[in-house]
């Protein structure tokens, strides 16, 4: 998969272009049917299929108090991707100047880097300054400049469409059986590893703390979790939360994990938590002898689980 920055790459692709537009925050179900149309339309005119999407989602700069969290970092969702066979990948680096541009405008941009055949879009993509561009004034700039809208109807489950906001609201209520569904895949919590205060490791418990900034998280608790560290599988208990015993001015949750039979240094290495079993809420307890007793007894009953 080609991966280009810039909308003057497209010009070095075999054309006629087919453009698949959206966030594709998850690559979950309904954007891999987005995917798939536009690489038979592609197919169907000897052309190229390419994925256009931002290194960011808008709302980050344009609204950050209300941008989502995010299913997927840019490196995992440009793998996802790849795992599509998509052929080419434009992800523009969304600034306050690429936001300040007209929808026509950015448009003509498009068009006049390469023979556009046509752009699959979902029913609420928008697009050029303020949003505002639709699909409706984009099928009409389609009938001036030459090319085709195909507009993609939702892929409906449960009697709901599938989206990122769907998958979203599942997770943060620890409805992970149905976030994996809409995935396609069972949910998978990435981040690298950094420094914690060591706490864990005093009690005889290391734990690998997480960079889970912008991310959305499952409810706070303590859950048995499948581990992907590289090509390794581990198995280990995490605790997501704001440590009530030791911290009462933490403002955010915090993502640590303690791995069975590991006790390697990971600060600086990748992490892929998947959420197995939720084992109890987070609680406070009266000091850190408590704790230690209530996550030993935490491990017996993730390793009995695992034993099962």
């Amino acid at each position: 998969m080609k991966i280009l920055d810039s909308i003057g790459g497209l010009s070095g692709l075999k054309g006629p272009i087919v453009l698949a537009a959206g966030t594709f925050d998850g690559v979950h179900l309904g954007h891999q049917a987005l995917i798939r149309r536009a690489m038979e339309e592609a197919s169907s005119c000897g052309g190229t299929a390419v994925v256009m999407t931002f290194d960011r989602h808008p709302a980050s700069l344009l609204r950050p108090e209300k941008a989502p969290k995010l299913l997927t970092r840019n490196d995992e969702k440009i793998s996802l991707l790849k795992q599509r066979e998509i052929p080419a990948l434009l992800m523009l680096e969304f600034t306050t100047d690429l936001a300040g541009v007209p929808a026509r405008d950015f448009i003509e941009l498009l068009v006049a880097a390469a023979p556009l055949h046509a752009f699959c879009v979902g029913q609420e993509w928008f697009f050029g300054k303020g949003g505002e561009g639709n699909v409706a004034l984009l099928k009409s700039l389609g009938k001036e400049q030459g090319f085709e809208v195909i507009q993609i109807d939702p892929v409906v489950a449960a009697g709901s469409p599938i989206s990122s906001t769907r998958i979203r609201t599942a997770i943060s209520i620890g409805n992970l059986a149905d976030a994996a569904f809409c995935l396609g895949r069972p949910y998978l919590l990435s981040g690298a590893v950094i420094s914690g205060a060591g706490l864990g490791s005093k009690i005889g418990f290391p734990t690998a703390n997480l960079d889970i900034r912008g991310m959305q998280l499952p409810p706070n608790g303590v859950y048995l979790v499948k581990v992907f560290r590289g090509g390794a599988t581990l198995s280990g208990v995490c605790n997501i939360g704001l440590r009530p015993t030791v911290d009462v001015s933490a403002m955010a949750p915090i993502v640590e994990v303690h791995l069975f039979d590991l006790s390697a240094d990971l600060v600086g290495e990748k992490l892929f938590l998947e959420f197995l079993k939720f084992l109890r809420p987070e609680q406070k307890f009266t000091g850190l002898e408590e704790l230690k007793e209530q996550i030993a007894k935490d491990c017996s009953e993730a390793r009995a689980i695992l034993g099962a």
